[in-house]
């Protein structure tokens, strides 16, 4: 099972890393030295305004009783 949690990236070194929150930590059992998985999914604010941007002053949608089934 996933788990999606919010992290800031941050500057280690020469390098960028995040830090895994404890309860998650203490939830999914990881010890220091462990290898895991993680999948990196960044929200790119600017695309899904202009996606739903495209709809504004479009005015409200109305169902007519033919499409209802």
């Amino acid at each position: 099972m996933e788990t999606i949690f919010k992290v800031k990236i941050r500057k280690i070194g020469t390098s960028l890393g995040v830090l895994i929150p404890k309860q998650l930590i203490a939830t999914k059992s990881i010890k220091e030295g462990e290898v895991v998985e993680i999948a990196l999914l960044k929200k790119r604010k600017e695309l899904i305004s202009k996606a739903f941007g495209i709809a504004k002053g479009a005015g409200h949608f109305e169902r007519h009783a033919i499409d209802r089934v």
